[in-house]
């Protein structure tokens, strides 16, 4: 359960205050130790600089957001100012996190940055931090307004909560039922989509771990959907992807290209101890992006064109895993 906004207000951000200020207090002292004791991988400063980092800039982010409150102007102008302030702290971190990690990302047939087609946005769900960097990626490299579809539980996050609760965003609460008000939020939104919008949406409904795809494969036998299990079971390196929130956007959106992205190189760090040991990080990040034209986007069966996909980016994180991490 989520607490009240008016509890996550009162308790949430004066947490998030009093935790930056011990960090700035103690970090420095660790940032100096990290850099004497640490041997070669030097974890402890890097993990330091961004663990610091992200406190900082999400308290510079909800001061900015403060002064935003009361703002003046049209809709549109207070929603271009609050994507401003997401990318601002986007790319802020983008950089301290790929120097502190040495990572680098290489993606292949990028997104077309010259259309101003609005898009649905089809992710895989895997590794830490993925979902922050395919925002990123929308709104500092290709020049889109994000609406995104993301776990209520992000609403822990003060300046998540505020700054995208601000945005039309989605906030959802375990699967979406066809006709329940998750779904009803995405139906409006995708409704909405024009210009340069791109509707974000992770159709496995969490992060990919083996446990979760063997329950995932499990729920869909239990419900009498043997086919759909049985081509998941084929799937090693994805979960089979939940419809419902897909099929009502492509339904809402008809003018909407679709991006399908797949992405490999972080989806076996699956807990912190995995994470601790690959920093920094020896191996790229690959990504793999598809657009498909509305009028390409077949008119019946999609649920089983959105399955035809998932094998596609099954096929593709297999092909470009990273040398030595075999999946599980």
């Amino acid at each position: 359960m989520i607490p009240p906004r008016f509890v996550r207000r009162l308790a949430l951000i004066p947490l998030l205050v009093v935790l930056t200020a011990v960090a700035v207090a103690v970090g420095t002292p660790v940032l100096l130790l990290g850099l004497v004791v640490s041997r070669g991988r030097r974890r402890v400063a890097r993990v330091t600089v961004i663990v610091v980092s992200w406190l900082v800039m999400e308290c510079v982010v909800l001061c900015a957001a403060l002064a935003l409150w009361p703002a003046r102007g049209d809709a549109e102008t207070v929603r271009e100012r609050h994507y401003a302030l997401c990318a601002w702290f986007l790319g802020r971190m983008y950089g301290v996190g790929s120097r502190a990690l040495a990572l680098t990302i290489e993606v292949q047939e990028p997104l077309n940055a010259s259309s101003d087609r609005p898009v649905i946005v089809l992710s895989r769900h895997a590794g830490p931090g993925d979902s922050f960097l395919i925002v990123h990626f929308l709104l500092n490299v290709y020049g889109r307004r994000p609406r995104i579809v993301m776990k209520a539980a992000l609403r822990l996050d003060p300046a998540v909560d505020v700054v995208l609760g601000r945005l039309p965003n989605v906030f959802v609460t375990g699967n979406e039922e066809p006709g329940g008000r998750p779904v009803a939020e995405i139906e409006r939104l995708a409704a909405g989509l024009e210009g340069r919008d791109a509707l974000l949406i992770f159709p496995e409904g969490g992060n990919f771990t083996p446990r979760r795809r063997v329950r995932a494969i499990r729920s869909l036998r239990r419900r009498g959907r043997r086919a759909a299990a049985e081509r998941a079971r084929a799937m090693p390196n994805v979960l089979p992807p939940r419809a419902t929130g897909t099929l009502t956007a492509l339904a809402a959106a008809p003018h909407a290209d679709v991006v399908f992205v797949a992405h490999t190189g972080a989806d076996d760090l699956l807990s912190p101890s995995d994470v601790w040991r690959n920093i920094p990080m020896d191996q790229p990040l690959r990504a793999r992006w598809w657009r498909i034209p509305h009028e390409e986007i077949p008119a019946e069966h999609r649920e089983r064109w959105l399955f035809d996909w998932w094998e596609t980016i099954d096929a593709w994180v297999a092909e470009n895993r990273p040398e030595g991490r075999e999946q599980g």
